[in-house]
């Protein structure tokens, strides 16, 4: 018998590799880096994830970058849905050899409320609907968007199937501020639906 926890942490490492593959594949093609919206400030403490060889970008960290030659367009704006600007302002400390977040009161008061998260699908199994998946602010199969680190990703579990979509999916359910998951996410989203 199959245990419910190996599998959904192997679910899980299959994600993160797959970013990290991308990433990588990025640098060895000697893709250049694109300017995030908003760099960070001199004052700005430096960051404890070293940067992808060649790029100018830390890998696996912040928001994700849409590059301006992706075949998919960027997610529009929709007043109905928590901005990937608030979920992706998170700073993070080291504590006892691990990086931890430090969520700001914007994102705590997000917690355990029922919200609506836009971005595009990263399924976590095969099937043309999905019930356990990724939401991720920018493309996860675009060669020209950088993929972000966990502040970029939402994890979503929903009591109905999702349809698997390329273009941009919302999704609304129960929203979850985690301060230490043990698989490394900030974010998560139980009993989910699709929305329009």
């Amino acid at each position: 018998m199959n245990n419910p926890f190996s599998i959904e942490r192997s679910s899980r490492l299959r994600a993160i590799s797959l970013g990290a593959a991308c990433g990588l594949m990025l640098a060895s093609m000697g893709v250049p880096a694109q300017t995030p919206p908003s760099p960070p400030t001199a004052s700005a403490p430096k960051s404890a994830v070293p940067s992808a060889p060649g790029l100018g970008v830390p890998a696996g960290q912040g928001a994700g970058v849409h590059g301006a030659n992706s075949p998919f367009a960027p997610l529009s704006a929709r007043d109905d849905v928590v901005p990937w600007s608030v979920l992706t302002d998170v700073k993070t400390k080291t504590e006892k050899n691990r990086i931890v977040p430090v969520f700001t009161m914007k994102q705590l008061a997000l917690n355990q409320k029922i919200q609506r998260i836009q971005g595009f699908m990263m399924p976590l199994e095969p099937g043309a609907t999905q019930r356990h998946f990724l939401l991720s602010s920018v493309p996860l199969t675009c060669g020209f968007c950088m993929p972000g680190g966990p502040e970029s990703m939402v994890e979503v579990k929903s009591k109905t199937p999702v349809k698997y979509s390329m273009e941009p999916v919302v999704v609304e359910g129960h929203f979850r501020v985690l301060v230490d998951d043990a698989f490394g996410m900030y974010y998560r989203i139980t009993d989910a639906t699709g929305v329009k």
